[in-house]
């Protein structure tokens, strides 16, 4: 079944990839996201069903095809129940299989879209991970409506980029897009830079201010940290995404606008409702649709396309010859916990940009940028000759260079010591600096 399956889909122009069972099925997931699945519900091990919660969980928006025995239909049935696309029993009609598949690929989500397909509305998300795959079709689907969008994700992990990819490919693309966060203008100023005023509103308004919203009509607005906008404010945006129409601070008339709303926090913002920091109408307002963004320890696979791009990015902007980072360096930038995410690679990569002197950047400088200490793990032989070493030119130092005192410190006799000089390279004269110096001084001085 699987074979005569793949041959018929592989006539009909699709690229197949099989697997023998739900554990090799979900192997492959692993490796590279499909845009979808067909599976028999009868499996060895896991059965399609399982697999299906497994793919749901992983990939809510990847369509599945469910094939069953007549035995097995009322599974078939509840799983359809669930959200698998739909099911066939077998045996199956090829032509309704074919047009089946053909509805799915329309539906679904795609992971990537064709090769001529335009791409640019993501072009500053740089990522190969199948979950950020995942997540851009979801945002490339939500963008071909005017629903509002909740953005959720820790700081740094590029909430205002995926605001700004859902805008291009909207069809607001050409109208404005405007962002806004809203922690970190004072709440008497936050009304009017939303809203406006008209002249004369308060003691600063010498001239009348529309307002982001109106700045922004027709196109989107992002209104970044949304989780740390005052109570009162939140009483008067609701009330504007309700009227859409805003009136500005002093004014009696209302606007009419026709704003998209992308809304973006790293609070958790249903902990908020629960402490009443946060109006409940107001959240369920802003999220009809909730994206969540990786951390980048969650894409860890993205690291080495990031640090690359960014690498090859301000090389350029200072005008310096770098060709890469050395195999090490990559593998500390991979194995790093990233509390700042994306933003914080980029700090690190432009700091090794600015102090790099070699076209490939090595392992010290990312530790460095990392404040992680250098740890070396030397063999036996090697840590012993690097105490000696050491020890001989602690004595050397403490003695101004003079062999004979270094030898009685070490408890050694001179001939013994100066084999270990000659063994480390070391020469007494290099430390007498400090004697000569004392050397240099009138004789008449020294007997005073």
């Amino acid at each position: 079944m699987l074979r005569l399956l793949s041959m018929r889909l592989q006539s009909a122009g699709y690229r197949v990839t099989t697997a023998g069972s739900a554990e090799a099925a979900l192997a492959q997931l692993d490796l590279a996201r499909p845009q979808l699945v067909i599976s028999d519900v009868r499996l060895p091990g896991k059965d399609g069903l399982a697999l299906f919660d497994e793919v749901r969980r992983r990939h809510p928006a990847l369509p599945v095809i469910l094939l069953t025995a007549h035995g097995t239909i009322p599974d078939a049935v509840e799983a359809t129940a669930r959200g698998v696309f739909t099911y066939l029993t077998k045996p199956y009609d090829g032509k309704d299989l074919l047009d089946k598949i053909a509805q799915a690929l329309a539906l679904g989500a795609p992971a990537t879209a064709p090769a001529h397909a335009d791409e640019s509305w993501r072009a500053e998300i740089i990522s190969r991970s199948s979950r950020m795959a995942d997540l851009l079709a979801e945002a490339r689907m939500v963008a071909r409506s005017d629903a509002s969008v909740l953005l959720r994700g820790d700081s740094g992990t590029g909430k205002e980029l995926m605001a700004r990819a859902i805008h291009r490919a909207s069809t607001r693309a050409a109208r404005p897009f405007i962002a806004v966060n809203c922690g970190a203008i004072p709440e008497a100023l936050l009304e009017s830079e939303l809203f406006g005023h008209v002249k004369g509103a308060f003691t600063d308004a010498v001239a009348n201010h529309k307002g982001l919203f109106l700045a922004a009509d027709g196109g989107t607005l992002l209104l970044d940290e949304i989780g740390d906008m005052p109570p009162a404010l939140q009483v008067k945006l609701l009330r504007v995404l309700q009227e859409r129409a805003v009136r500005p601070v002093g004014s009696s008339q209302s606007h009419a606008v026709d704003v998209r709303i992308v809304s973006a926090t790293h609070r958790d913002l249903d902990a908020a409702m629960a402490a009443g920091q946060f109006r409940e109408d107001l959240y369920y307002r802003l999220n009809v649709v909730t994206l969540t963004l990786p951390t980048l320890a969650e894409r860890r696979e993205d690291i080495p396309l990031l640090a690359n791009h960014f690498l090859h990015r301000l090389a350029a902007k200072y005008g310096r010859r770098l060709s890469g980072f050395a195999p090490e360096a990559l593998k500390a930038l991979l194995a790093a916990p990233w509390p700042g995410n994306v933003r914080q690679l980029y700090n690190v990569v432009e700091q090794v940009c600015a102090l790099a002197t070699t076209p490939l950047v090595p392992l010290a400088l990312v530790q460095r940028a990392l404040r992680v200490p250098s740890v070396q793990v030397l063999t036996y032989a090697d840590a012993k000759q690097r105490f000696e070493r050491d020890y001989l030119v602690g004595l050397l130092k403490l003695t101004d260079g003079n062999v004979a005192d270094a030898a009685r410190l070490a408890d050694r006799n001179r001939t013994e010591f100066y084999r270990l000089l000659q063994k480390h390279e070391l020469t007494p004269g290099h430390f007498q600096s400090q004697a000569g110096e004392r050397d240099l001084s009138p004789p008449g001085d020294s007997d005073k």
